[in-house]
């Protein structure tokens, strides 16, 4: 349940296809800031996430998650591309790429499946994610921090 002072995210489920893929793509744009407390505002307050071995439940302990992460994954890029959708439900399939603070590079996968409120809030999460070395010249997202400029590929167009 959100608390009176919060207002409703839209696009609101139930999800068309249009909406869905909107509501990814503002979740990758989200993500690629970096920012745990903007991230962590686009779930409910009592969210519950299953992300690799991690339980944290609450936004505070999802931001808490987001800044370890984030302190640890380098120049993080994310590309997001939605998989499929019904009524309240999301499912997505995501890769990023990072560098730890000794200089190697990874290109982690993974899939996700949301959970949203009535609001446009998400509620629960659950994310399966792999990681594999590359080196440098394999990466293939290459844009100044931030969100993914609208003309830069994504998953499927890379063969990813």
């Amino acid at each position: 349940m959100n608390t009176p002072l919060e207002t409703p995210r839209p696009p609101l489920p139930p999800f068309t296809r249009e909406a869905a893929t909107q509501k990814v793509r503002m979740a990758e744009d989200a993500w690629n800031t970096r920012d745990p407390q903007r991230v962590a505002l686009a779930y409910t307050p009592d969210s519950r996430w299953r992300n690799r071995s991690e339980f944290p439940r609450g936004r505070e302990q999802i931001r808490q998650l987001l800044e370890r992460k984030w302190a640890r994954e380098l120049d993080y890029r994310l590309i997001k591309e939605l998989w499929a959708h019904d009524g309240h439900r999301i499912a997505v399939r995501f890769a990023y790429e990072w560098h730890d603070d000794a200089g190697n590079w990874f290109r982690s996968y993974g899939n996700e499946n949301w959970e949203f409120d009535a609001d446009g809030y998400m509620a629960v999460r659950h994310a399966s994610i792999n990681d594999k070395p590359i080196q440098a010249h394999e990466r293939l997202f290459h844009w100044p921090q931030g969100p993914r400029p609208a003309e830069h590929p994504g998953l499927s167009e890379l063969g990813l």
